[in-house]
């Protein structure tokens, strides 16, 4: 039986409740690894902070702003984020400060909160501002700006990995040798 290579690069999406903003994220960036031929170096995830939705699908809204766009958000169960899973991911990326409150005081070292990300400071804009609103109580505009928000975003971020899983891939493939 062959085993498959260890993911280079492993990362989560972390927003409250895990039916909104992260189940996009996950599945936006997960098309878009996908389509640059990086579904096997990249590891992606998602959760969120809170457990009320624990178990449920993506908001009934998430699914439909991602389908209006090609997406699919069928898959996703919300989960909680582990606080015991820090070592797991290179990256945790969150959509407000309310989500790197929680993670930074769950984080038991230095090293842990180093790993808490805004999305947006992937964005290409310097405009973008500083939080991704949580769709939530909003309309399907909210949900539809949110989501090309995070897509922009997603995109920024997948230009800067790329070259640095690439590379990885490539040396952890050449060490098979």
């Amino acid at each position: 039986m062959t085993r498959s290579p260890a993911p280079a690069f492993r990362l989560c999406f972390v927003c409250t409740g895990n039916i909104c903003r992260s189940p996009m994220a996950e599945v936006i960036f997960r098309e878009l690894t996908n389509n640059a031929g990086l579904d096997g170096p990249i590891a992606i995830d998602s959760a969120g902070t809170g457990e009320w939705h624990v178990g449920e699908k993506a908001d009934p809204r998430t699914r439909a702003a991602l389908k209006r766009i090609g997406y699919s958000g069928e898959q996703h169960r919300a989960k909680q984020f582990d606080p015991a899973r820090f070592e797991d991911y290179d990256l945790i990326l969150t959509f407000d400060r309310g989500q790197q409150r929680a993670l930074r005081a769950w984080a038991d070292t230095d090293e842990q909160r180093a790993l808490i990300t805004p999305l947006l400071s992937f964005h290409p804009s310097p405009d973008a501002g500083e939080e991704i609103p949580d769709p939530y109580y909003g309309d399907d505009d909210l949900f539809d700006d949110v989501r090309d928000l995070i897509e922009s975003a997603c995109q920024g971020l997948l230009a800067q990995l790329e070259p640095v899983v690439r590379q990885a891939a490539l040396d952890t493939s050449g060490d098979a040798n």
